[in-house]
């Protein structure tokens, strides 16, 4: 067996065993903060949509049933409404992506996304939970980046992202698809351009599917 391939099969190993565990861990408090990051990272997905079409970000709350909301004014709605969901996607890509690269050092990386998330959470967020929130998870990133080895700095990276993938395409599944009468992101574009609410789940869902698939394809190949 050649070390490729040993490499190869500890991933796929690696890689079965954190989805199962993620899988059997989903509604405990183990996995909950990962949750709500990937719920902090679609509002500020519409955020950052709001203001890249030239409108801007009034300010965000989060809630601690997974909730959240944007308050944006001005920019392209259409925009902005597709950002959530897609947002997170392409963040939890690219903290895939971020986690194989040599340089710049994971630690730093780490520490960059914990600035980022202290940051962003005072300049945007507005509701006590989100606050309480933003700010501890950012500390804790930056505590990472301190006290832990590479590998730690790798794998904190690669977590966050696959997390961010699988929930954005759940969240796809249970907001959309299983409950298109919820007044979702897919509900308000649906009645702004007339396509139906499940239509625009099922592109996402594709789309999403599409970015999973080729993610997992690129790490089979980065091996």
């Amino acid at each position: 067996m050649t070390p490729s391939t040993r490499r190869r099969l500890r991933f796929l190993g690696g890689f079965l065993l954190y989805f199962c565990l993620l899988w059997i861990l989903w509604d405990t408090a183990v996995v909950y903060p990962l949750k709500i990051f990937v719920v902090l990272l679609h509002e500020a997905s519409h955020a950052l949509a709001a203001v890249a079409t030239g409108g801007q970000a009034d300010r965000i709350v989060l809630d601690p049933f997974q909730g959240g909301v944007a308050y944006t004014r001005g920019g392209n709605r259409f925009l902005i409404l597709s950002a959530g969901y897609l947002g997170s996607l392409l963040w939890g890509a690219a903290l895939v992506f971020l986690a194989f690269l040599r340089r710049p050092r994971p630690r730093w990386l780490v520490g960059g996304l914990g600035v980022a998330v202290v940051l962003f959470t005072v300049g945007f967020v507005r509701s006590w939970f989100g606050l309480v929130f933003g700010l501890t998870f950012g500390a804790g990133l930056l505590a990472v980046a301190r006290y832990f080895s590479t590998q730690a700095h790798r794998a904190v990276l690669l977590g966050l992202g696959l997390t961010s993938v699988l929930y954005a395409i759940l969240d796809i599944k249970s907001d959309i698809l299983d409950r298109p009468h919820l007044r979702s992101d897919a509900a308000v574009l649906g009645e702004m351009t007339g396509i139906p609410t499940l239509v625009w789940g099922v592109l996402w869902m594709g789309l999403a599917l599409a970015v999973g698939g080729w993610l997992l394809r690129w790490m089979w190949r980065r091996l």
